[in-house]
């Protein structure tokens, strides 16, 4: 196989065509809340997958090549956007173990609580002003899955 053929095949996937997109739109983000108890009502809410402040240029050029929190983040947004689709069971559920394994892992510096809440937010821009509409609020989970 020559150079030439080998680059006509790796070049669309180094490089996709976008074109393949029906629509481009706001994809939801996924927000979560601490309580203290399931009937908790002062809810505030947090990015569930905060992007890091800073990056170093090594840990840029790591992240080129081997990126798996980030490529579990995406997974996340693919859920919420299936689940705002109609594709509930699954979706949430993948939702919701990916986000209890954070909580309890402490990996996002909150303090541990009992029980945790998550929404889907649409993020978009309307005549110049951030707009946030809130597609879905869950219901109450245990931070710790009794199956688990």
């Amino acid at each position: 196989m020559s150079f030439t053929s080998v680059l006509k095949l790796l070049l669309p996937a180094l490089f996709p065509s976008w074109r393949f997109f029906d629509v481009i739109g706001p994809s939801p983000r996924v927000e979560v809340c601490l309580l203290d108890h399931p009937g908790d009502d002062r809810a505030i809410w947090r990015d569930g997958r905060p992007r890091p402040a800073r990056l170093a240029p090594l840990d840029r050029l790591k992240a080129f090549f081997w990126n798996a929190r980030w490529n579990e983040t995406l997974h996340l947004a693919n859920c919420a956007e299936r689940f705002v689709q109609g594709q509930t069971e699954h979706s949430m559920r993948e939702i919701r173990r990916r986000l209890r394994a954070d909580l309890r892992s402490g990996a996002d510096g909150a303090a541990p609580s009992p029980f945790f809440r998550f929404r889907l937010v649409f993020v978009s821009r309307h005549e110049g002003v951030l707009r946030r509409d809130i597609a879905f609020v869950s219901p109450p989970y245990e931070t710790v899955d009794p199956l688990d």
